[in-house]
Formats: structure tokens, sequence, C-alpha cells
């Protein structure tokens, strides 16, 4: 009886340090699974943070910029066919603030907010109009530089289109895929807008009486009568608070940091004077080239 006793009293003994053992294991465990989850979160939320156009600059070591190169003082080909312009002047700030190489992509302007959203270019800097319209597919960068609009005509129509009623039933020019377009839609309403790709050839169409004008940036028109004799500015004018536009860079959306370190140079080189040089000094290069681009 007492071996009896013993050995029940011993079961008893076992069963209770096994049921006080389950609960310290849980609670070896839970705190283990708690320390991992504060260490895995630091590394998500950094990727969070480096958006898709950052990182593929910095795992290339380059910025892909893409312009549209026939549009001085903006951006244009030097004598060396090297590029110039105050936009490609601002591409390479950009370039060197994040320390990368700078590489740029000649294309059709309307194609250019395409190769932005799919990531053939990194960003696009062509003397870009800030648009509600745009501003839905793509973000913009602050704004560069404002520029008033200009109406070339031939030389001996000046005081003949000095109306917007004037340009009704003419054909009147834009590059396309630009604001210009929709400026002549919406504010020379009557006339008839002829677009092509390059503004050299639009206004080699007004010259030879093809078409009665061609609205461009008030910068690129000077430049544009320089080179060319037969233009001349129309006595016409927009109201510049209608269409004072500004220029801004073009940036596929979801790249917030991208976008902030590009409007830390944009801030720096409009505040501090250099991006007026820059933009002075291309108007100069542009004038002494005579705009012979084709």
């Amino acid at each position: 009886m007492k071996k009896l006793f013993a050995l029940a009293l011993a079961a008893l003994m076992v069963l209770s340090m096994a049921a006080c053992s389950a609960p310290a294991a849980e609670e070896t465990a839970a705190p283990a699974s708690a320390e991992a989850t504060p260490t895995e979160a630091p590394a998500a939320d950094d990727d969070a943070a480096e958006g898709a156009v950052m990182k593929k600059v910095k795992e290339s070591g380059k910025l892909v910029v893409g312009t549209e190169a026939q549009y001085a003082p903006y951006e244009f080909k030097d004598l060396d066919a090297n590029f110039a312009g105050c936009d490609i002047w601002l591409a390479q700030q950009i370039a060197d603030a994040l320390g990368v190489e700078l590489e740029i992509v000649d294309m059709s302007f309307d194609g250019i907010i395409p190769a932005v959203q799919s990531g053939q270019v990194d960003m696009g800097i062509a003397a870009f109009t800030v648009t509600e319209e745009r501003a839905q597919v793509i973000d913009f960068s602050e704004v560069y530089e404002k520029s008033p609009q200009a109406v070339i005509v031939k030389k001996g129509n000046e005081a003949a289109y000095s109306t917007k009623e004037s340009f009704a039933g003419k054909k009147v020019g834009a590059q396309k895929g630009t604001v210009q377009s929709l400026l002549i839609k919406n504010v020379l309403t009557g006339s008839e807008l002829f677009e092509l790709d390059k503004y050299p050839e639009l206004g080699m169409e007004v010259a030879a009486g093809n078409i009665a004008a061609l609205v461009v940036d008030s910068a690129v028109a000077d430049a544009l009568i320089k080179s060319n004799p037969d233009l001349a500015l129309a006595d016409f004018e927009f109201d510049p608070n209608e269409v004072n536009y500004g220029k801004a860079a073009v940036i596929a959306k979801g790249n917030e940091d991208f976008v902030a370190a590009v409007n830390e140079v944009i801030t720096k080189v409009t505040s501090d004077g250099s991006f007026q040089k820059a933009y002075d000094d291309a108007v100069a290069l542009a004038d002494s080239m005579g705009l012979e681009m084709d």
C-alpha cells in the first residue's frame, strides 16, 4: 500500500509539473515573435520611401532625360551637335545633385510623356507647360520659368492679324502635342488648327504662305524670326493672364522622393539667378547660330 501510495503521489507530481511548464513555453515564444516584427518593419518602410525612378537612377548611375531638341533657347543642338539650352543645363544640375551621369534622349515632343510613364526615360524636360490635363497622368516639378506666348506671321502681314477675329477661317500652326494647340482651339476660335512635329517646319509653312500664323513661346518666336527674315510678330497679342504659362519637368506618378529632389534643385537655381543666366546664355548661343536646324 505504501508503494502504491508513493507511485500515485509521483504521478500527480509529474502531471503538475507538465501543466506548469506549458504556459512558460508560450510566454517564451511570444516575446520572440514580438521582437521580430519591429526589426522587419523599418526595412519595408525604407523600400516604400524610395520610388522606382530614384531606385533606378541610383542603381544605373545615370539620369535619363527625354527632350525634343529643336526648341531653342530651351533645348537644341550646338554647331558641334552637342545638346544645348537652358533645359539641358537644368537637367545637368539635377544629375550633378544626384551624383550621377546625364543621358539625353532626343525624341518627338508628344512621345516624351508616354516615355516617362513607361520608364523609358526617368523624366522629361522640354519646356513643358503645366496644365490640368497633363497633371492627371504625370507629376510636375516646381515651375522653373514662365513664358508668354506669341504669334508669328509672314512679314508684311503683321497688321492684318491684330484681333482674334482676324484669324477666323485661317490655318494657324502649332507643334503637335503642345499647349499651343489648345491655345489656338480655345482662344483663336474660328481658326483652323494645323500641326506638325517640328516648329522650324511650321515656320517655313508660314513663310511660304501655306498657313497664316504660328503660335510659340515668345523666346522661341524671337529666335525663329532672327533666323528667318520672312517672318515677323503679328500685331495681335494674347492676354498675359490667360497664357503666361509656367514651365516644369514631368515625372511619372508615385515618385515623391524624386520629385522632391528635383524641386530642391529648381528652388536653388531659380532663387540664386543661375537659371536666368543659363537662359540668357542659351538665347545668345541660339542667336549666334542663326538656328539653322533641320
